[in-house]
This record gives structure tokens, sequence and C-alpha cells, in this order.
């Protein structure tokens, strides 16, 4: 069955998704929990350790605290507190810590470092998976067991102001609640003053027992300007005056002989040197915690701050309050929190931890009697009964005291253990569904591999055997062996697979298609022996006859790709793969370079000689136009190659990327710095007209003026939000959000997209040409440009500029001059929008997701506009050259359709190889715990990779069946 290099390169794309998809279902780990159902309750407590008598009854210490509020500051980095600037930004809360009854740690969050997982994690005790980042968007009720519900179950009162990720995730535990919006990332004033608001009228109460307040100004500054802005301080000392002001309230309700209070000063997460989060860097896992209550020492002065794990808060406030531990809590006890309680309590309440973590531990590893942790807890418990024996005779001695230190340190080291090997158990994999998940995305590499000959031939068609496979014995047996296998490991495994929970329908086409694909593999690779037939016809590359001859070229571009899907097997190349790009990048420019001198210099030396001769000589000055033409066209073809190359080396400097370097100074903080605002705004005006002299020359007189006054917006809305300056305007002017310039934009963004999209669709419907179809593309092009435009922060926009600059100056005297074809035309275009999205300031680290522009022109948080926005500006790079492509390969009337199979075949494969071998390091490494901040986001991304390039390969097939129908 013969089918089209497109159409080919397209279904495999689109079975890839489904395989990944399926990957993905199996490789997000289901958390660590406990297999019980039910949550803790008091009843199922241990009883008191006692030796040589029947079991002590089941006693709890009293409660330390009545009343605890918790004041969490989103985004609270700890250098804030306890760094050289802490005095300067938060006084009084530096003031505690270094002379007042309080406790100092640095809590290090574990990635993913977003609000959601967090949150999870503060209140269940346990480490949130990575699918908890897309969860995040939209958070469902958490229904396993977790602090807030046994304090609503002990008859405890919660009140709660602040973000609603909480209202979503306790839905009806709360007495009284407000929540606010946590995704509007423009607004950092009112979303606090929403909160303070509350503060005076509830701290005169006394109808509650636990306060929480979630405080998200700061990190919204972070997302907006990073954390040296100038509105940094303000929003610490407003931060600083809440504390002094709960503390004071807290004071003065304090009487004699009641339990003392508890006031936590915490932060969900901290922030990167560019003001995100959600990676593993040190500004954003390090968050301050507080700990002030009159039932501690007071401090005589500063002292270097403990490191805890931020899950280790979980049990400290639940035996805080007199409350079971979570079950599936991974945390410990803070032991400082215990110094003012007797021996034989604090002994209990180490116990308690030590209990709720070795079941935890007996639930979720196999040979848990071989960990350290679970062993030292035995002993320190036989330890805890023996002086429990001598306690309840009366022994008073200081031997008892030594004792009780003793098996104190013994539990302490226990839990330690116990915590850290929870910890490193990030979830259990469904492994069947990642091993079916890879068998079905290498099936297809494999098939996209072998049939790259036919796929780039002359005919751009690939032979696939289907009707011979399915009709052969081998099919049959597979099927059966398959079968049997599905139902060996769904009747055996001991945890639900997700592949086992599928209908026997889908199970069965998964199975047929599987043996079916493993056929085809068979007899492609049978017809590429050398006793098998030979394919005819020309090859895109360079061809001599019947077999391929790779030029200098076609190395380079061969060689740097398997380069780098092979560096991808070392996380720092994964961390710093920015660097793998611009590497390849101005290799690439090199070797172009050197086929712009071959060809103006060595090949033409020749014909020149022969064309002088040829020329007749009354038409000379007739003739001199062209010469003029043609030498001016060599000078710029010969300059194109190193202006890339100093266009790369100037965005380089532009944007910190990567991990060990992104906090070094760049000409972004440059610009973006007050003094230089009047740099920044000649900048973008000269960039805006740059863009618009580079996008209108293809566009119609309509979308010429829509992209014009598109483009006038684009610069008034940065005006409004005071990135950049009119000539009439002072720096000192209020800033606004924006939200009716940008809206000004949209519009003129779906008027040149719908005038696109209407010369495309009468093209391909109704006249069925060529021009008018390449000028509806090339308008689609322009309204994307636009509205990525708006969306780039103004220091930005020099990378859209160059990046038009470039597509402009390699497609007049590169691709076309050079005679290029379709398979190095499109390998160029991946290559130089890969480099683009690391010239943006991207990485492989969410932290790096500016998730501000997906509030670009909205007044309130609308989910759908404000994801896509985001992922649009995200991915800007990588899809402006891929529609560029489109454009270009579609331009090249006399290169279709062969062109368009080529470049989507090309595509394909160019995304095939790095997310299989993405799929292949992340199940062998699934237990490290480097996977979840390095490997994760960058197999999220090429998943992305893949779905973006089916889409786009459809695009490519549609075209190519158009062009098809009007020759016909």
């Amino acid at each position: 069955m013969k089918v089209r290099s497109s159409v080919f390169a397209s279904l495999i794309l689109i079975f890839e998704v489904i395989g990944v998809a399926l990957f993905l279902r199996g490789f997000f780990p289901v958390p660590v929990k406990s297999s019980f159902s039910s949550k803790s309750s008091l009843s199922d407590l241990p009883a008191e350790p006692l030796t040589g008598s029947s079991p002590n009854s089941s006693r709890l210490p009293q409660p330390l605290f009545k009343r605890v509020v918790v004041m969490l500051v989103d985004a609270l980095r700890e250098d804030f507190v306890f760094g050289p600037s802490g005095r300067m930004f938060m006084p009084y809360t530096r003031h505690v810590v270094e002379r007042g009854s309080s406790h100092s740690f640095v809590a290090k969050a574990r990635p993913p470092t977003v609000t959601m997982p967090r949150i999870k994690a503060l209140t269940t005790g346990s480490i949130p998976g990575f699918i908890d980042v897309v969860m995040n968007l939209n958070s469902p009720a958490l229904l396993e067991d977790n602090l807030i519900w046994q304090a609503k179950t002990a008859g405890k009162r919660i009140v709660f102001y602040g973000d609603d990720t909480w209202v979503r995730l306790f839905p009806k535990h709360f007495m009284e609640y407000d929540g606010t919006t946590s995704f509007f990332v423009s607004d950092y004033t009112e979303v606090d003053n929403n909160v303070t608001r509350h503060l005076d009228s509830t701290l005169k109460r006394d109808d509650w027992d636990i306060m929480i307040l979630h405080y998200l100004g700061l990190d919204h500054i972070g997302h907006i300007s990073g954390p040296h802005s100038s509105l940094i301080q303000p929003k610490l000392l407003e931060m600083d005056d809440i504390l002094k002001k709960i503390h004071s309230a807290l004071i003065s309700k304090e009487t004699e002989g009641s339990l003392p209070y508890l006031l936590v000063l915490c932060g969900d997460h901290g922030m990167s040197e560019t003001g995100s989060h959600g990676g593993s860097s040190e500004p954003e896992v390090n968050t301050p915690l507080v700990l002030i209550s009159p039932a501690f020492k007071r401090k005589v002065g500063m002292e270097k701050p403990g490191v805890v794990e931020q899950v280790d808060l979980t049990p400290t406030l639940a035996l805080g309050l007199g409350l079971p531990i979570s079950q599936n809590s991974v945390g410990r006890l803070i032991p400082g929190v215990l110094e003012e309680t007797s021996l034989r309590d604090q002994l209990r309440f180490l116990h308690l931890n030590g209990h709720q973590l070795s079941c935890l531990l007996k639930d979720s590893v196999l040979e848990y009697e071989k960990e350290a942790g679970f062993e030292q807890f035995r002993v320190a418990e036989k330890a805890h009964g023996n002086w429990m024996k001598l306690y309840l005779e009366g022994n008073t001695s200081e031997v008892l005291t030594n004792m009780g230190k003793k098996v104190l340190k013994q539990y302490l080291e226990a839990l330690a253990a116990m915590s850290s090997a929870l910890s490193k158990q990030l979830g259990k994999y469904d492994m069947y569904s990642m091993i079916a998940g890879m068998v079905f995305v290498f099936q297809l590499l494999l098939v996209l591999l072998l049939a790259m000959p036919e796929a780039l031939s002359g005919g751009a068609a690939v032979d696939l055997p289907v009707l011979s496979a399915l009709l052969s014995l081998p099919f049959y047996l597979l099927c059966l062996l398959l079968a049997s296998v599905h139902v060996l490991v769904c009747t055996s495994a001991e945890n639900s697979c997700y592949f086992c929970s599928l209908s026997w329908g889908l199970v069965f086409a998964a199975v047929a298609f599987s043996s079916a694909m493993f056929c085809i593999l068979v007899s492609i690779a049978t017809r590429r022996l050398p006793l098998g037939p030979k394919i005819r016809g020309k090859s895109p590359l360079r061809s001599s006859g019947d077999e391929w001859s790779l030029s200098e070229l076609d190395v380079l571009l061969l060689a740097g790709t398997i380069g780098h899907t092979l560096s991808l097997a070392a996380s720092s190349f994964v961390e710093e793969e920015h660097q793998t790009w611009y590497f390849l990048l101005n290799t690439l420019c090199l070797g172009v370079f050197q086929d712009v001198c071959r060809k103006y210099f060595r090949e033409q030396r020749g014909s020149g000689e022969e064309e002088e001769h040829l020329l007749p000589s009354k038409d000379c000055h007739a003739s001199d136009h062209p010469k003029a033409e043609i030498y001016s066209e060599k000078w710029l073809a010969l300059a194109t190659p190193p202006f890339t190359l100093v266009c790369c080396r100037l965005l380089r400097s532009l944007n910190q990327t990567g991990v060990q370097w992104a906090h070094l100074p760049d000409v972004g903080h440059w610009l973006n710095s007050s003094e230089h605002k009047m740099v920044l705004s000649l900048l973008s005006a000269f960039c805006l007209v740059l863009i618009y002299l580079l996008v209108q020359r293809r566009c119609s007189w309509v979308s010429k003026v829509a992209l014009a006054l598109g483009l006038l917006g684009v610069y008034s809305y940065r005006a409004a939000v005071g990135n950049v300056l009119f000539p009439w305007q002072h720096s000192s002017r209020t800033t606004s959000k924006g939200t009716v310039e940008a809206r000004f934009v949209y519009v003129f963004v779906l008027g040149i997209l719908f005038t696109g999209t209407k010369d495309l669709l009468r093209s391909q419907i109704i006249t069925a040409d060529a021009k008018l179809k390449s000028r509806g593309l090339w308008e689609i092009y322009s309204g994307l440009v636009l509205l990525v435009s708006l969306l780039f922060r103004a220091h930005n926009l020099p990378v859209l500029c160059c990046c038009l600059l470039i597509q402009t100056l390699m497609a007049q005297f590169i691709w076309k001059k050079l005679h290029y074809d379709a398979a190095q035309t499109t390998i160029m275009h991946y290559w130089f929008g890969q480099a683009f999205f690391y010239f943006q300031g991207n990485s492989n680290n969410i932290a790096t997701v500016d998730i501000s522009v997906g509030f670009v022109g909205l007044e309130s948080y609308v989910e759908a506009p404000a994801i896509f926005l985001t992922a649009l500006s995200t991915y800007a790079g990588p899809l402006l050259w891929v529609c560029h492509l489109v454009c270009y390969l579609s331009s090249e009337r006399d290169r279709s359709p062969v062109a368009v199979g080529h470049g989507c075949y090309c595509l394909a494969l160019l995304t095939s190889v790095p997310a299989a071998a993405y799929i292949v390091l992340v199940t062998v490494l699934r237990y490290h715990l480097f996977i979840w901040s390095v490997f994760s986001p960058k197999l999220l991304y090429e998943s992305m990779h893949l779905l973006l390039t089916a889409g786009v390969c459809l695009i490519f097939n549609t075209m190519e069946q158009s062009h098809s129908s009007s020759k016909s």
C-alpha cells in the first residue's frame, strides 16, 4: 500500500502521541500513600511502650498550643528574612528571630515548587508528584488524610483568607473564608488587601482555633518584575507590619494558666532570580520557617537557622494541636518545639511520629525490615519501654535522665532515616503502562527510520506492506502471545494498572496494532537488506544514480541532530541544553558560509568566464542592471551567515538561562532597570518598526493597515504598564493594567487572522489559486507575529525582530539561491526554532515559564485564554519557525508536493527521536530525585512538541491534497 510521505508522517505522529500519552499515564506516579482508605483517628494511636507488663494506655500528652495562626507568604525566599537585607525588608520579624521567643528554620521545599503541590505537602506531609503542576491550574478537592480534615473532625474552628486554592482543596472545611484568585498576577495590591481587611475583626474574636492567611502579592511581584524589583521592599515591609499586628493581638489575648499560642510565618516556595518558580534551584526551594510562641525560650542573639524539610511542619502542627498525624505524612517532628515539655512527653511525641512513619514504610516498601530506620525505631521503642518501666517505678536518678536522652537521640535518628527512605520513594509507577507506551513509540520510530529512503525519495511515497503483514502467520502468533502476556500481567499484578483497566476491545486493538507494526518492521527491514530490491528515484539529498551521496552540510545536520539526542542522556546537558543549540547554530552558520563561498567563488569562476564570451557587446548597457543585481545578491548572500552569527551572539547576552549561570546579570536586566527606561523605549520602537517592514511585504493592504495599528497598540500597551515611555510622558506616571490597549491589539490580531483564513479558504475551495493561498498563509503568519509581539516583554522584542530578519535573509539569499532541498531546510528551521526557544530566556525548568503573559488584556482570571497565551508565549520561537517553514515550502510551487512531504517527514523524525530517547531515560532513572526537576519538564516539553508537529503535519497533508486536486 503506497502512502504519501506527509500522510505517512502524520499517521506515525498521531499514533506516537497515543503511545506517549499511555507512557505518561504510567510515568506520573501515584504519590506514596497508605493502602488504608480510612483516615487516622485518636483510637488508632499505639499504646505507650512499657516493658515487662501489660501494654500501657494510649495516653496522649496535652496539646502544646491553644491557637495557631499560619501566615503563609507566597514565594517568600529565606534570604528575604535571614539574609543581609532581612533587617531592611522585615525589621520586626528579624527582631523576633534574634531576640524573641521563637525558632527559625530554613524549610526545604521539594520540586515542583508550585503553589498547589506545596499546599498539599504542608497539609498532608506527603511529597506531591509532578503531575500536580498541571493540576495546579484547577485544583480538585483533596480526599487523602490531611491536617485540615483532622482539625475539623476534632472540632477545631478554622478561618481562612487568601489564595482560593485552599478553598478548592478543602471545600466545607472552613468556618469562615474569603478566597482570592491566585493566577491574576498583574494584581499585587488588592489581592493582599482582601486578606488584611478581615484581620482586625477576626483577631478580636474568640470563636476560632486556627487561622490561615495566604498572601499572594509578593509572588505576583516576582512574576512581573523579579526578586530585585523596587516593589519587593514595600511589599515585605507590608508583610512585616501584618506579622507585628497579629503578634501583638495574640500577646494581648494571652491569659495566665491557659495554653500558649503559636504563630507560624512560612513560604510555600521561593523565587528564582528571574522571579518565577517551579524548579529546584536554591532560591526556589529554600523558604523561611519562623515559629513564634511564649512556649519557647527567648533568644539572646541571631543564631544560624537550622534546616528542616517543609513536610516536617505537618506532624509538628498535628501533635502540637493534639491531633493524629496524617497517614501519608513523611515528615518528622521538629525537636525544638518540644524543648519546654517533660522528657516523658517528648519521648511520647517522637514515638507517635515514629509509629506513623513505620506503618507507612511497611505499606510502601516491600523489604521494609531491611531499612535501617525501621530497625532503629524498633530498638528505640524497646529502649523506650525499659525507660518507662523505670520511670513508673519512681526512679529519679541521673541515670534515668541520661537513659531518656539516649532514647530521644535514637528516636530522632530513626525518624530521620525513615523519613529519608520514604521521601526517596516518590511514587508507585505503573510499569506495565510505561512499557506498553514505550514499545508503541519505538515500533513507530523504527518504522519511521526504515522508511527514510522511500519517504525522502523523488516520489515522496512509502510502500507499506500492510496487507501482507495482516495475512501472515507471525501476526496471529504475536496477537496470541501478547494477549497471553496481558492476561498474565493483569491477573498477577499487585497494583492496579491503567492498561489493565481498559476494555477488551481497546486492548485487542492495541495488541493487533503492535503485532502488525512488528510484522511491517520485519518486512521493511528485509527489503533494506542488500538482497532486497533497491528504491529507485532521486533522493532529496545529493544523489548520483541510485545511491545517496551526502554533502558536507548533510553530514553536519545529521551529526548535529544525532549528537544532540545523545547528549540528552546527561542531566547537566539537559539543564544547559541551550549551550548545545547555540554551538550547533554557530557551526551551521559556518557550514552555510562555506557553501556560499563555494557557490559564488570556486564553482562560478569557470562559468563566469564562459558567460563573458557569450554576452553580445552591443547589449552591454542592458546587462549592467542584471550584473549589479547579481553582484549585490552575492555580497548579501555572503553577509547573511556572519550577520546571523552576530545576531545570535547578541541574543545570547540578552537573557541568561539554564541553571548554572542564570543568576548572572544580562542585558535584559540592564534594560529593565528604571535608569534605562528611555533606552528600552527607543529599542522597542525601533524593533516594532522593523517588524512591520519585515512582515507587511506579502500582506494585503487591509492587513498592512491593521498590522501598523496593532504594533502601535503594542507600544501603547507597554507604555500603559510602565515598561516604556512616550516622548511626552514622565517616568513618574502611574501605571495601569493596560487592558484597553491589549484588547485594542487583539481586535487587529483577529482581523488579520480572519483575512488570512478567508484568502486561504478561497484558494482551497473556490479558485485553486496558489498565489492567493500563499498570501493567506503569510497573513496568518503576520497575525501570529503581532500577537507574539504583544505577549513578549519589551526587552525581548529584539528576539522577535532578529527571528524575522534571519528568516527573511535566509529565505531570500540562502535557501533559494543555494537550492537547499526540503529536508535540509526543515532541519535548519528546527535548529533555529530550538535556539530561539532559549534566546527568549526559557529553559528546561518550569520556573522560567512567564505566567504573567497569560493575563494580558484580562480583567480577571479566565482559565482557557490564560493557558493559551502562556503556552503561545513560551513556545513562540519554535512555533514561528515552524509556521515560517509552512509558508516557505508552500511558496516553493515548483517543488510541491514533494517538498511538503519531505518537510513533514523530517519534522516527524526530528521530534520523534528526542521523545523516544527521553522515554528510555526516565524509565531507567525513574527513582532518582533529580528526574523530577530536570527530566520531567523536558519530557513534557517534548510531548508538547510532538503534538505541535502532528498538527503541522496535518496542515502539510491538507496542503499537499489541495495542490494535487488543483493540478488535476
